[in-house]
């Protein structure tokens, strides 16, 4: 596949329609989008100082499809800039939360094997900080993605699958309290902020250990197709690629590691809000049906932050 359409595939954030084999509709940000927050966890610049990750071939910066998540957070009172080298422990004594979304190794080459965006120096820099009470946000997504961050999330016993999650009835991917996809937990029965639906857009899963918690799940309605060729990736998917069921896969979860913080999500669309296409179709935050995405997001960074003990769990 040409490099120009692996790119814009990737940096949507999430895998465009299989029905449209090789085919690409470019997303760009939905600078009308806007979440009103009425009570900011912060008077705005004061608050803890969070930084995203612009340093592992990101599918998803600050000036692109993560502006509003970037816009959202400032309204918030958080502190937010983007990186600009490897992470190490110097840098991370700086800040409180540290946020990567859809890092990947190289964006040029899809196929397996797969291979760390992520050094071993890093690796053991975030674990120990974390250990030491740092908090991180990892969200990563559908093949490459998945294995550029396999052997971060394994620090932390959490196996992310490298490969497609997909709907068998492609309908909207709706995860609630009423189909028990959208579980009751710390984060999402966060105190005046009750989650009860969320809207994701395909990505990837996970299995984590006992000692997290889950926040969405997959299950029967879903397969996780594990191609090793991006040449595979059209519709109907050939019955040639092995695929794994969604049950007992999950696509949302945390866990506190030492006196630290982690949140992994397996789709970065939910947390963006774009317009895809000629006719601007809504996909994020900023779509119809993810009313609740944004303040979803803020409940996992407020879970996250550790200068806020008064509503913490």
């Amino acid at each position: 596949m040409p490099y120009n359409i692996i790119h814009l595939l990737l940096y949507s954030c999430c895998l465009l329609p299989l029905s449209c084999g090789y085919g690409y509709a470019q997303q760009v940000a939905d600078e009308q989008f806007h979440y009103a927050i009425s009570d900011p966890a912060y008077p705005v610049g004061n608050g803890s100082v969070l930084l995203f990750d612009e340093s592992h071939h990101n599918g998803s910066t600050l000036r692109g499809t993560y502006a509003a998540f970037g816009k959202l957070l400032r309204d918030d009172g958080y502190q937010i800039s983007s990186s600009d080298g490897p992470i190490d422990s110097n840098r991370l004594k700086q800040i409180d939360i540290y946020i990567t979304v859809n890092a990947m190794y190289d964006p040029e080459d899809w196929n397996l094997p797969a291979r760390s965006a992520f050094s071993q120096a890093e690796i053991r820099a975030l674990t120990h900080w974390i250990s030491q009470g740092g908090s991180l946000f990892l969200v990563t997504d559908h093949m490459p993605c998945g294995a550029a961050v396999q052997e971060l999330a394994a620090a932390f016993d959490i196996n992310v699958i490298n490969g497609f999650a997909l709907r068998k009835d492609g309908l909207a991917e709706l995860f609630s309290r009423r189909k028990k996809t959208l579980l009751p937990n710390e984060i999402t029965d966060w105190p005046g902020a009750r989650i009860d639906s969320i809207h994701c857009w395909g990505g990837t899963g996970f299995i984590v250990p006992a000692a997290a918690q889950v926040i969405s799940r997959l299950d029967d309605s879903y397969s996780i197709f594990l191609p090793t060729d991006v040449s595979q990736i059209k519709r109907p998917v050939p019955a040639t690629v092995p695929s794994l069921s969604g049950r007992g896969i999950v696509n949302g979860a945390y866990l506190r590691f030492g006196r630290g913080r982690i949140v992994i999500f397996g789709d970065g669309a939910p947390f963006s809000a774009q317009l895809q296409g000629i006719k601007s179709k809504k996909r994020g935050m900023n779509h119809p049906s993810a009313g609740q995405n944004a303040q979803f997001l803020r409940n996992i960074i407020h879970w996250l932050d550790p200068n806020r003990p008064a509503d913490r769990y």
